[in-house]
């Protein structure tokens, strides 16, 4: 027997309308890349998002064609976002952050037919446009007034480009399981692979993340996204503030502490969300002028691990509460957060800040699990860990192309690449990738672990943490440190602060100094780049012992 009820699709463009009719005069504010802060609503980012739409159609774009951006969280981002989902076109955001070789591949790879590109790109993509036979259209995402000289092939200014479009037309006439957005994964490892988002999994991805025990957006939120849109849609916030009806703030492209701060303060924003080198930036700031957070709640941290030292640093020193969030690209991307569960709520000191070094629950729609080797399900203890699977309503079946189909198996479930285990209240910890992993006389060594507490150290800037190849234990972990500003720690004062914190086998014998980490297009360490720097760093035996069994932190 069928159900009595109305088959209403789930369509990333009901969002927009939604956002337009019952929070209409909801600001969205932008710092936009000509530099002045510019604000607009809901309703008028809709009405322009419909002018973008036509504007497609009229240029000869059909169904399906893929539009390419390349641009910074801002306003005309948000509208061109919304116009090419809404024309039953798939929008591929590019990351900037990418060698011109890599983005014409991935751009040649998903058949894109025209890119709007933000003025900072501009001389990226006249690199990138003669390597990209089938690119149709060129549109910079700007005024005429601040148009630049370009050699691009019949660049046009967006705002002429959508002066001329026709009224009304309407979204185009889709299904939620049509395509409508794709992002690529990084390449760390082989070329990036592309997923392919639906519109029901961007609405249902969306709707898990504005839960109370997700990130809790609501209509009374102002949220800024620092997190890119080019980053598999900022972690959901470009559809989860539309669709609660939150203020919106859109830092653009300045990503230093004191843009970001002022934002936070001037339009008093209560969520916020980003990779910790961003926040590594910000609480520096914070330090060196004596500023405070007055308006911010919570802040969201994610693509790596959360230091314990930032964690406590926000909730100790700023009174915000930081929300440990992890995910992947093929995961729309969020897959768990580190939210209190009434089993956990009164926990505090030090037992609270190892249960936010977890990454958390994951939410309803996703599933996880942990298998050996052997792919035999482990239990969940807290203290065994394996590797990493999820399955849910948001995640990616395939690649776009059919790349990687080794990470799929038959039952549905996603190979993470990551090394992990749960508690038994839920609370999945992941203690590396499966690549960085250290193996060590037989047993493992979380460089996650390691780099948390060596940033713990007050004068650490940034770590990191790779294994080198050591003839007795196999390998041995290498610390890598960047000094705090002003500071000049030595080896011997880190491994010191070290001990007593781990188990003593897990403690480098190495310390080396540089003065950048190096980092992904999506701020992560860079751990290839970091093992061809120090590939001559293998040591002779190891002085101290390797337990014969490993036990958690």
């Amino acid at each position: 027997m069928r159900a009595l009820i109305q088959d209403w699709p789930l369509l990333c463009h009901k969002i927009l309308d939604y956002a337009a009719i019952q929070h209409g005069a909801r600001e969205v504010v932008s710092r936009s890349v000509e530099g002045p802060i510019v604000r607009t609503t809901y309703a008028e980012i809709r009405t322009r998002a419909l002018k973008v739409r036509a504007r497609l159609v009229a240029d000869g774009f059909e169904r399906d064609d893929r539009i390419a951006t390349l641009a910074w969280n801002t306003s005309r981002h948000v509208e061109a976002w919304y116009g090419i989902m809404g024309a039953g076109m798939i929008c591929h955001t590019l990351n900037p952050r990418l060698f011109a070789e890599q983005l014409a591949w991935i751009m040649n790879d998903a058949d894109d037919r025209m890119v709007f590109v933000d003025l900072t790109f501009v001389p990226l993509m006249e690199k990138i446009a003669p390597l990209v036979p089938g690119l149709k259209r060129i549109v910079v995402l700007t005024d005429a007034a601040h148009m630049p000289e370009t050699t691009l092939p019949g660049a046009v200014a967006y705002e002429d480009w959508i002066a001329g479009a026709a009224s009304g037309l309407d979204w185009f006439a889709a299904a939620e399981t049509d395509a409508v957005a794709l992002c690529y994964t990084s390449g760390t490892t082989g070329n990036p692979k592309g997923v392919l988002y639906s519109h029901r999994s961007n609405v249902l991805h969306a709707m898990m993340v504005t839960r109370p025990d997700a990130m809790e957006i609501s209509s009374r939120d102002t949220v800024m996204p620092v997190v890119p849109m080019f980053h598999a849609n900022a972690w959901g916030i470009a559809h989860a503030a539309p669709m609660a009806g939150a203020k919106l703030v859109m830092p653009g492209g300045r990503m230093d502490g004191e843009a970001i701060w002022e934002l936070l303060d001037s339009e008093r924003v209560t969520l916020t969300a980003a990779v910790p080198t961003v926040w590594l930036m910000l609480l520096d700031y914070l330090r060196k002028t004596g500023k405070t957070l007055p308006w911010l709640k919570r802040v969201v941290i994610g693509g790596s691990a959360s230091p314990r030292a930032m964690t406590m640093a926000f909730e100790q020193e700023y009174d915000v509460e930081v929300i440990h969030a992890w995910g992947m690209t093929e995961m729309s991307p969020v897959g768990s957060l580190a939210t209190m569960k009434p089993e956990t709520a009164d926990l505090k000191g030090e037992v609270l800040y190892d249960l936010k070094q977890k990454q958390g629950v994951a939410p309803f729609g996703v599933e996880m699990k942990l298998v050996d080797d052997n792919e035999q399900g482990l239990g969940w203890d807290g203290r065994t860990f394996g590797r990493l699977k999820v399955r849910g309503m948001a995640v990616a079946s395939s690649y776009y192309g059919g790349a990687g189909a080794d990470a799929f198996d038959s039952e549905g479930w996603f190979e993470t690449g990551d090394v992990a285990h749960i508690d038994r209240h839920g609370y999945m910890q992941i203690t590396d990738r499966a690549k960085d992993v250290i193996k060590s006389g037989g047993e493992w060594i979380s460089t996650i672990d390691l780099e948390n507490l060596a940033v713990a150290h007050p004068d650490v800037a940034e770590a990191a943490v790779i294994g080198v190849t050591d003839p007795k234990w196999d390998e041995r972990p290498l610390l890598i440190v960047v000094a705090r500003e002003g500071s000049k720690p030595d080896a011997a004062t880190i491994l010191k602060f070290m001990e007593g914190k781990i188990a003593k086998w897990w403690i480098p014998e190495k310390v080396v100094f540089i003065d950048d980490i190096p980092h992904t297009a999506t701020g992560k360490i860079n751990k290839i780049a970091l093992r061809k720097m120090f590939s001559d760093q293998s040591e002779g035996p190891a002085t101290l012992p390797i337990a014969s069994v490993a036990k958690p932190i």
